[in-house]
This record gives structure tokens, sequence and C-alpha cells, in this order.
């Protein structure tokens, strides 16, 4: 797994942490992928929106996964920011 790329959100927007592009596999890319922060802990991954239905979903163990990637790609963005640790 990697991803491609990410984009923080500003702040206000909710809970929404970034949006991001990722390779699951060789074969299989995700594009505009929402990271966010669930208001009971942990985090949730969904994809986008195609005529009001959802292109996908993900299984809880896939969740982790992909959202630690995404959190690690984040933090690479900013290295020296302490205010996330």
């Amino acid at each position: 797994m990697k991803i491609l790329s990410i984009r923080p959100e500003p702040p206000g927007l909710g809970n929404i942490i970034a949006r991001f592009d990722v390779a699951l596999t060789d074969e299989l890319r995700l594009f505009g992928l929402r990271l966010t922060e669930r208001t009971a802990g942990g985090y949730a991954v969904y994809a986008p929106n195609a005529m009001g239905r959802r292109c996908a979903t993900f299984s809880p163990n896939l969740v982790e996964e992909i959202s630690r990637a995404a959190l690690a790609a984040l933090k690479e963005l900013r290295p020296h920011d302490r205010s996330a640790d």
C-alpha cells in the first residue's frame, strides 16, 4: 500500500482530516478518499460518491491500515509540527 498524494483539509470542516489517493496494490488505485476522525475515537476512511452512492467501502481492518498509512504520509508533510503528537 502506498499513499500517492495527500491534501490536509483546512480547520473548521468538521472531522475531515485530509483527502488522499492510495494504491492498495500495483493493480488497484483509489482517488479522492477522505480521512476523518470519529467522535468515539479512531479514524474512518470514505470513498467518494458517484450518483449519490458510495463507490467503495472498506473492512475495519483495511480502514485501520489505510488510515495509518495516510496519517504517516500527512506527518511527512509537516515533519516539524508537534501539535498532532
